[in-house]
């Protein structure tokens, strides 16, 4: 695969983090991907936030599961942006797209959302619960799950495997050219989070990383 570039919550270095003018800005940027978040709503609406409460990126207060779409649809998440639900995103951009979850209970909400809209080439779900990666992977086989790790010990292999992903994404402060030979030689391709700095991007290549996700629209200049 060509070295792949995902928008991390969008452009989060430039706007406002998982909003429809990120997402945007993304895309006009060019970047490959568009990574975002999901938790659940008090009435099961797959919200597009990374935190499990609204408080830092929002003018309100509270957590997403006590709280009802009509509820969240009143908060700004800056600059007059409201917080979109995941079906909005897929309308408003066309790149493919790598979904997070966040809150495992969405793993079922997302596998019929992805159905319902048709994109299960679309998009790739990621999460750090391996619970959620494998019920996605057992409703729906043909979606690309991508697990995310910050334990990068031996069983990260056999993990991804178990949960039948085929990328991996890591942190790239703990990240090894050991880890990442280990990954590739299992046929698993290895990206990195965040990579935003000339440094970041020089290690990415030293690593001989697949892909790398990032707050920002361009690569810095080194």
């Amino acid at each position: 695969m060509s070295f792949l570039t995902v928008g991390h919550r969008g452009v989060m270095g430039v706007e406002p983090e998982n909003t429809l003018r990120s997402f945007r800005r993304a895309e006009q940027a060019g970047l490959d991907q568009i990574e975002l978040d999901l938790h659940l709503s008090k009435d099961g609406a797959l919200v597009v936030m990374h935190d499990a409460a609204v408080d830092r990126t929002t003018d309100g207060s509270g957590l997403i599961r006590d709280l009802t779409l009509a509820e969240i649809r009143t908060l700004d998440a800056g600059l007059g942006e409201r917080v979109p639900v995941f079906g909005e995103v897929l309308d408003a951009v066309d790149r493919p797209i790598q979904a997070e979850i966040k809150d495992a209970a969405a793993a079922r909400v997302l596998a019929g959302a992805l159905r319902e809209h048709g994109v299960t080439d679309r998009v790739s779900v990621l999460s750090f619960h391996d619970d959620a990666l494998a019920e996605i992977h057992a409703l729906l086989p043909d979606v690309r799950t991508v697990l995310v790790a910050s334990d990068l010990g031996p069983e990260i292999v056999p993990r991804a495997q178990a949960v039948g992903a085929r990328l991996v994404s890591l942190d790239l402060t703990r990240l090894s050219l050991d880890v990442v030979r280990r990954c590739q030689a299992a046929g698993i391709a290895v990206m990195a989070w965040t990579v935003n700095t000339a440094q970041d991007w020089a290690l990415a290549r030293a690593l001989r990383l697949d892909g790398a996700a990032t707050d920002l629209p361009a690569e810095p200049a080194a």
